[in-house]
């Protein structure tokens, strides 16, 4: 009997992937689901964007193999990207690396620094792929705990009496996703000190820093970061663009080199109509960002914390980001007493916290990436069950 490789069993399928099989057949039912689980940004990209993209599309020699560390006009666009919003100075031929998505550059780091057995510390509540790449690529996941008393930011005291040994990542995520703790300069300069006191390699996941933001931090901010960290950013979230499979990895020269050994060995590069485009959308204006990044979001916010109010949850008004992250009431056993009975008797989706770790066990996200009018219908579905 053929038997799949004994790495899969250390992993299940996606939540996501599989809960959406459950909400399309409801959907085929006729039971129309209101999703507001995922956050796929459902806003297109700047029009200058798409226009670049269908331009580029119609050259006749735009459509062969692309150089794997990207064109240079989208390398460059991703320097400027970081001096313009951050103040970071990047050498676009040495310090950047396109990346066809977060997920990818998971991967690719994880390849780069982390041999079979080595410890990861990945955060609990965190993006579940932190966890899931690192198992199936043999890594030991040592979780370091967010809780809501110190705010959602790492517990240093605690981090310093952990056997760090064998450890050689951290995975980080500011502004947080799911808890939207907003990132904290403090809490940079902190990790910079702790990956050069225990030789440790700190990846921050660094994708929301515009959505109901105004003011970007970048842990590459801080003096020597580019020794020992690296950040990821991504044009889904801030630039709508979550289906292209655009971001970047930015660090020193050398680092970047291991990285860029691992992924050219893996993928060819993106279609250089998408990279050309993406270098365009770097240039958008500040005002595109203000209407799309915080305008749009704060309206479908007020609805998505009148949601939180008709459920009995509670809630920090100073999140940032494109979810809402509430506590729920001490009435419930546990989460999906509350999320099942959202999905199958109000017929909204929203997400179980215990996704993200046994930390998010007693929490909901909700998530702002649908139109106002659907998280309004979202609103009275739920009212009318639990009001």
């Amino acid at each position: 009997m053929i038997q799949p490789a004994e790495r899969l069993s250390l992993v299940s399928e996606y939540y996501f992937s599989r809960k959406l099989k459950e909400v399309a057949q409801l959907n085929a039912e006729g039971r129309d689901i209101i999703s507001l689980a995922i956050g796929s940004p459902d806003m297109p990209p700047s029009e200058q964007t798409i226009d670049r993209l269908c331009e580029v599309a119609r050259q006749p020699n735009a459509h062969g193999y692309q150089p794997t560390m990207g064109t240079p006009e989208l390398r460059q666009a991703m320097a400027g990207f970081y001096k313009r919003f951050y103040g970071v100075d990047l050498d676009p031929a040495r310090e950047v690396l396109p990346l066809i998505g977060s997920k990818e550059g998971i991967l690719h780091v994880t390849l780069a620094f982390v041999n079979p057995g080595d410890g990861v510390l990945v955060p609990n509540p965190g993006y579940p792929t932190y966890t899931s790449l690192s198992k199936i690529l043999g890594a030991k996941i040592v979780n370091y705990n967010l809780r809501p008393e110190n705010d959602w930011q790492p517990d240093f005291d605690e981090l310093e009496q952990m056997d760090l040994s064998h450890v050689k990542l951290m995975w980080t995520n500011y502004p947080n996703m799911p808890t939207g703790a907003p990132a904290r300069m403090e809490t940079y300069e902190r990790l910079v000190r702790f990956a050069r006191e225990h030789n440790i390699v700190v990846v921050n996941d660094n994708p929301y820093s515009f959505i109901l933001n105004d003011k970007p931090l970048s842990l590459l901010q801080v003096p020597g970061a580019k020794d020992c960290c690296i950040e990821f950013n991504s044009m889904s979230k801030s630039h709508n663009m979550p289906g292209w499979r655009v971001g970047l990895c930015a660090t020193n020269a050398e680092f970047i080199t291991w990285i860029l050994k691992v992924q050219s060995n893996i993928e060819s590069g993106t279609f250089r109509g998408i990279q050309l485009a993406a270098a365009e959308a770097y240039n958008n204006s500040d005002e595109w960002h203000r209407m799309a990044n915080i305008e749009t979001y704060a309206r479908r916010r007020q609805y998505a914390e009148q949601i939180m109010d008709v459920l009995g949850c509670t809630y920090d008004k100073h999140q940032v980001g494109m979810f809402l992250w509430g506590s729920i009431p001490d009435t419930y056993n546990n989460v999906e007493d509350l999320t099942e009975r959202v999905l199958h008797e109000a017929r909204v989706f929203i997400t179980p916290g215990f996704i993200f770790g046994s930390n998010g066990e007693r929490y909901i996200r909700i998530s702002l990436c649908a139109k106002e009018e659907k998280i309004q219908a979202a609103l009275l579905r739920i009212r009318e069950v639990f009001v």
